[in-house]
């Protein structure tokens, strides 16, 4: 029986594992992380995150051939195939900080491998890491090898959140890259035939070993850079009473082009956007290609411009201050579908109206109030180092509060800004929210899921991002 291990249970590691125990039952597969809360939470019937359809996977084959647990060395020494799904923040300190990805805990796992293991091993990385990390943990692993044989394989993940385990079922691509040489060739047809038991072959890729780390960064920045262009072209579009959803679609029907990835919105968020573009500037930087790394640098620019212009237009509407006004927040996570808040717009638009002194009263139906406070009251870049090593009890903040439902949250409200895109804001009874606001009652759309008409005749003051403007916003324009 092949035995896998994977190191880190987090949104990688859990759902990919998961889905390898179901569709290989004669693969054993254990799921090894330090911390100790997730781990039970995996064991549990709370899992540690939520995704469509995970929870029936897990159920299926958790105690059977997929295992969740604290020891990682047992697991480790034990297994034929180590994927390495740790954590690759962005460094806040020392050379590349602010860009560069942080290999402290990919390190220190590879050390741990070397130590612990007393079988040859395929090790793979699945987490997201720049290009030439795999040279890096060859290094270590061969030094300290006594004599037992490593071969490093890239295997980037392509998952979207909020369609995970159908990503996993079936994938557009599975991507492995190994060494050209004859061990190389045998541990990516080791890998290979674990996906082929339900991928078919043609969508099984196999690459150079930095071919593969770099596919992930250029997928990433590709994606990113799609969500930019259309919100710089919203700004455009209100600007010259264009509507951006209309020049998206007539963009979209260009075979070429396609349409996905172009609906404007208050800006791209998730682990992985930022974090790697600002990772393939760095690399880009370190190879002498400063005219390259300005290219994708401006990707983020706009992604951060598309923030600051929602908060001001938002401000600027209500009279140039919403200093204790209430505010409603409906939304927090960065897409529908996940609870996961990492780099959601939603910090920095609630960031930025809290520095104009707003109270905000925030509505997401999977996120919880802890997560919301810990959110906003960390530093940036926190969120992507391990549970223990990140600020324990952050303060709350008082101008914040989480309410139970969408109702509750606009009782009373100046505004409403929504942040994310969940189809329960589609259906909502506006008329009632709108009884119970101050007036003039504002909705801020951020991800244009509402019908502004509709909201209008009701009484609204309505921006929609990237549509023609209320006379009411014209005569107050948003200044940059």
């Amino acid at each position: 029986m092949v035995k896998i291990c994977c190191i880190g249970a987090g949104y990688v590691g859990g759902p990919t594992m998961a889905v390898i125990a179901l569709k290989c039952p004669s693969v054993e597969v254990a799921v090894v992380d330090i911390s100790v809360p997730r781990i039970n939470a995996w064991n549990s019937d709370q899992l540690p995150i939520y995704e469509p359809g995970l929870d029936d996977v897990v159920k299926q084959c958790r105690g059977k051939n997929l295992f969740f647990s604290t020891d990682v060395e047992k697991h480790v020494r034990e297994a034929d195939i180590v994927f390495v799904s740790v954590n690759t923040p962005t460094k806040t300190r020392g050379l590349g900080a602010g860009k560069a990805a942080d290999l402290t805990y990919w390190e220190s796992a590879a050390r741990m491998i070397a130590d612990v293991s007393v079988s040859d091993k395929i090790v793979v990385e699945k987490s997201t890491v720049p290009v030439k990390t795999a040279e890096a943990i060859e290094k270590i692993l061969t030094h300290n090898s006594k004599g037992i044989k490593f071969q490093i394989l890239s295997n980037p993940e392509f998952l979207a959140e909020g369609t995970a385990i159908e990503d996993l079922f079936q994938p557009d691509r599975v991507l492995i890259g190994g060494r050209e040489t004859p061990e190389g060739f045998a541990a990516v047809k080791a890998l290979k035939d674990i996906y082929s038991q339900w991928v078919p072959e043609e969508r099984i890729l196999t690459t150079n070993l930095w071919s593969a780390e770099l596919s992930k960064l250029a997928a990433n920045a590709f994606l990113a850079q799609r969500i930019s262009s259309v919100n710089a072209m919203s700004a455009l579009c209100e600007a010259t009473g264009a509507n951006v959803s209309e020049v998206s679609y007539a963009v979209g029907k260009d075979s070429r082009i396609g349409p996905k990835f172009l609906n404007s919105s208050v800006g791209f968020g998730g682990s992985c956007f930022q974090k790697d573009i600002l990772n393939l500037v760095y690399i880009c930087e370190c190879n002498g290609l400063p005219e390259v790394a300005e290219y994708w640098k401006q990707v983020i620019k706009i992604n951060d411009y598309q923030k600051t212009r929602f908060v001001n237009r938002i401000v600027s509407s209500m009279f140039n201050t919403v200093s204790n006004k209430k505010i409603a927040v409906l939304g927090f996570a960065f897409k529908k579908d996940t609870g996961d808040t990492r780099e959601t717009p939603a910090i920095d638009v609630c960031k930025g109206l809290l520095g104009d002194k707003a109270c905000l009263s925030i509505y997401d139906p999977q996120v919880t109030e802890d997560q919301i406070q810990r959110d906003l009251t960390m530093n940036k870049f926190d969120w992507d180092h391990p549970l223990h090593l990140q600020p324990m009890s952050p303060t709350t903040v008082k101008q914040v509060s989480v309410s139970w439902d969408a109702y509750a949250a606009a009782k009373d409200a100046h505004g409403i800004c929504i942040l994310t895109e969940w189809d329960e804001f589609k259906q909502l009874d506006y008329e009632k929210i709108f009884e119970n606001m101050q007036k003039p009652a504002f909705v801020f759309d951020g991800r244009n899921v509402v019908d502004a008409e509709k909201l209008r005749k009701i009484g609204f003051i309505v921006y929609s991002i990237g549509k023609p403007l209320d006379q009411w916003l014209k005569d107050m324009p948003a200044l940059a």
